[in-house]
């Protein structure tokens, strides 16, 4: 006969035997665990130390060049034994009256008001065709996605045999059909779009591959609905589908955006800037500045510059665009 639990439970001959372990409602004695206090504390340690690693990185190369950078725009470039001295803003009024920082400014501008709706357009469609099911549809990813694989100095030196004046790609078709030869890097008014056709050809099968995945993640169900109530493929798109992809598009514009600002191997590789600086955009200034001349003060006050118009364009797209997204 056991007593009741934490007593002595005498056995079948009368002798007393050790105390029973208080039980618990299964029948299983739980196992010590810290307090509910010290157990918060260790697994906000832990997860500190999680992102330690990643924190180092983001800090070393993203943080502290970027707060170096300005810093570095309020004093002089040292030359030889001459040290860097403080000149305050005597960096960014130069700037305002350097008259080819204007010029690539509008020419990066110009550059990603094109490419941008361009390449969302363009990767969106492609996206939509092979989705469906249509023949050949494995050979399609292949060949959208395939540029987006090749080094960009590659597909730099690709282009420029196309638009070679007289045996490029370009010339040879036009030829045919009784056009004359023309110089389509070397002529301003032709220069800066032949580099958009190239950052459209090279970026939109990348960001079709966001487009395809989200198109994916779709419900079958919401087409079958609207097919039911007779909605026509275009109505579906513009209320059910496009409103669906926002978060995707919102990625996709922030990534261009700032892709259209860092360009720098195809303009080295095509044009150098030219002809007259027609080419020449923010960035490639930035190094023709700070690596050419050796103005490294100038060329942190013109970094200045282009992060904080990427940061405004990165802030207005989240708070503009925010409430146009539906997450799901």
């Amino acid at each position: 006969m056991t007593q009741s639990s934490g007593q002595i439970a005498h056995g079948i001959d009368g002798g007393a035997t050790k105390p029973l372990p208080h039980a618990t409602s299964t029948g299983v004695t739980p196992l010590a665990r810290p307090s509910g206090t010290r157990f918060r504390m260790t697994a906000h340690i832990h997860g500190w130390l999680l992102l330690l690693p990643s924190t180092v990185l983001l800090v070393t190369f993203t943080h502290f060049p970027a707060v170096t950078t300005i810093i570095d725009s309020f004093f002089s470039t040292p030359k030889g034994r001459r040290s860097a001295v403080f000149i305050g803003l005597d960096n960014y009024q130069a700037m305002l009256d350097d008259s080819v920082f204007w010029r690539a400014l509008g020419n990066n501008i110009v550059y990603a008001a094109s490419v941008v709706p361009l390449t969302i357009a363009l990767a969106l469609l492609m996206a939509i065709w092979i989705n469906g099911k249509i023949a050949g549809r494995p050979f399609l990813r292949l060949s959208f996605f395939t540029p987006t694989v090749l080094p960009m100095i590659a597909v730099a030196n690709i282009w420029l045999f196309f638009y070679s004046p007289g045996y490029g790609l370009l010339d040879q078709v036009f030829g045919l059909f009784g056009f004359a030869s023309h110089n389509w890097l070397g002529n301003e008014h032709t220069a800066l779009a032949c580099l958009i056709v190239v950052a459209i050809w090279k970026d939109a099968g990348f960001f079709m591959i966001f487009y395809l995945a989200a198109l994916q993640q779709m419900s079958p169900q919401l087409a079958e609905a609207a097919a039911l109530e007779g909605a026509s493929r275009w109505y579906f798109f513009r209320r059910i589908t496009f409103p669906l992809l926002m978060p995707t598009t919102l990625f996709v514009l922030v990534n261009s955006i700032i892709n259209t600002f860092r360009l720098i191997d195809h303009v080295v590789v095509m044009t150098r800037g030219g002809p007259d600086n027609t080419t020449a955009l923010l960035l490639f200034y930035i190094y023709e500045v700070g690596f050419k001349f050796w103005d490294t003060a100038y060329a942190a006050t013109l970094t200045v510059v282009l992060l904080a118009l990427l940061a405004v364009l990165a802030i207005g797209q989240f708070v503009f665009l925010d409430r146009r997204i539906h997450y799901q």
